[in-house]
C-alpha cells in the first residue's frame, strides 16, 4: 500500500507545482498586467507591483508598460505660412493610462507607435505651416544678442513680433494630438520639436551670405587693421623725427659750447706768447698743405715765407 501511495503522492505534488507555476504571475514596478481568458479581459488591471495569481491554463497575463515611453517621428519636410520649407524632427513622450482599451485597440507599442505616428505628425504640420519660421525657432521677440550687432551698431536688423512662440506651439500639438489618442488608453505627455532645419537648396542659400556676411566683417577688420597700422606708422616717423631734431639741436648746442671753449682757450694760449702761436700755427699749415713733391711760387714778401728766411 505505501509503495503505491508514495508515487501517487509526488505526482499530486508535481501537479500542483505546475498549476502554482502557471497560476502565479510578477508584476513588475515599470509593469501593468491585464489577465484575458480565451481572449476576454477579466477583471480590473494590475496595476501594484508584486505577486499575483490566475487561473492556470485557462487564463492569460498580458504585459505592457507603465512608466514613460518615447515616440521618435521621422523627421519631414514641412512649408511655413512664409512659403519656408524645413525639416522638422519632433520626439513626444507618452505612457498607457487605460490598459484595458490599449489591449483592445492596439494590443502591442509598435501598433501604439504607428497611430502616434498617424495623429502627432499631422497635428505637427497643421501648427508649423500655420505661422511663419519665427514662430517655430523662438519664443520671445527678445533683440538676439549676435556676434554681428557687436561689429556694426548701426546696421538695421528685422525685429519680428511673436505670436506664439515655440513653446506654445508644441503645446498646441499635445492638445490637438491627446483627445485622439485617448480612445487607445493613451495619454500624450508632451511634445518636443529636436530639431529645425532648412532644406538641402535653402540652406546652402543661408550658408553663402553667411559666409559673405563674415567675409564683409572680416574685410572690415582688416580695413580698420590697416587704418590702425598706418596711424601707428605716422606717430612713429613723427615721433622719430621729433627725436632727431631734438639730437640734432642738442648736437649742435654741444658743439658751439666746445667750439667756444675751444676758440676761448686758443685766445687765452694765443695772449700769453702771440709768437709762438703763430709759429705753430704756421708750421700746422705748412704740414698741410706742402707735399714732398709739392712746387710753391710765392713772393718773397709774402708772410707765408716768414719762417724759411729765418726768424729776426
Amino acid at each position: 500500500m505505501n509503495n503505491i501511495m508514495k508515487p501517487l503522492f509526488l505526482a499530486v505534488i508535481a501537479i500542483g507545482i505546475v498549476l502554482v507555476y502557471n497560476s502565479a504571475y510578477v508584476v513588475d514596478e515599470t509593469e501593468q498586467v491585464v489577465v484575458t481568458q480565451f481572449g476576454r479581459v477579466i477583471g480590473k488591471p494590475v496595476t501594484q507591483p508584486g505577486l499575483s495569481f490566475k487561473l492556470p491554463f485557462f487564463q492569460q497575463a498580458n504585459y505592457f508598460p507603465n512608466n514613460l515611453l518615447t515616440w521618435d517621428g521621422d523627421p519631414g519636410q514641412v512649408p511655413t505660412k512664409d512659403k519656408t520649407y524645413i525639416w522638422v524632427d519632433t520626439f513626444a513622450r507618452w505612457k498607457i493610462v487605460d490598459s484595458i482599451k490599449y489591449f483592445q485597440t492596439v494590443n502591442n507599442e509598435l501598433a501604439a507607435l504607428e497611430r502616434l505616428d498617424d495623429i502627432i505628425d499631422p497635428a505637427m504640420r497643421n501648427l508649423v505651416t500655420s505661422y511663419p519660421l519665427v514662430e517655430s525657432v523662438r519664443n520671445t521677440d527678445r533683440p538676439m544678442d549676435t556676434f554681428e550687432s557687436t561689429v556694426d551698431q548701426n546696421r538695421k536688423r528685422t525685429q519680428y513680433k511673436i505670436e506664439l512662440g515655440r513653446d506654445e506651439i508644441t503645446k498646441q500639438i499635445v492638445e490637438q494630438a491627446r483627445p485622439k489618442l485617448a480612445p487607445f488608453g493613451i495619454e500624450l505627455v508632451d511634445v518636443r520639436i529636436k530639431r529645425i532645419n532648412y532644406i538641402e537648396s535653402v540652406r546652402r542659400a543661408v550658408y553663402d551670405r553667411m559666409i559673405a556676411e563674415r567675409n564683409q566683417i572680416a574685410e572690415k577688420y582688416r580695413a580698420e587693421g590697416k587704418g590702425e597700422a598706418s596711424n601707428i606708422r605716422g606717430e612713429k616717423e613723427k615721433e622719430l623725427q621729433v627725436i632727431k631734431s631734438q639730437a640734432y639741436k642738442d648736437s649742435q648746442t654741444i658743439k658751439g659750447e666746445a667750439d667756444a671753449k675751444a676758440t676761448l682757450i686758443y685766445a687765452d694760449a694765443y695772449g700769453v706768447d702771440p709768437d709762438f702761436y703763430a709759429f705753430l700755427k704756421t708750421m700746422d699749415v705748412y704740414k698741410k698743405t706742402i707735399k714732398k713733391d709739392s712746387t710753391l711760387i710765392l713772393s718773397t714778401d709774402s708772410d707765408f715765407m716768414k719762417y724759411f728766411k729765418g726768424v729776426e
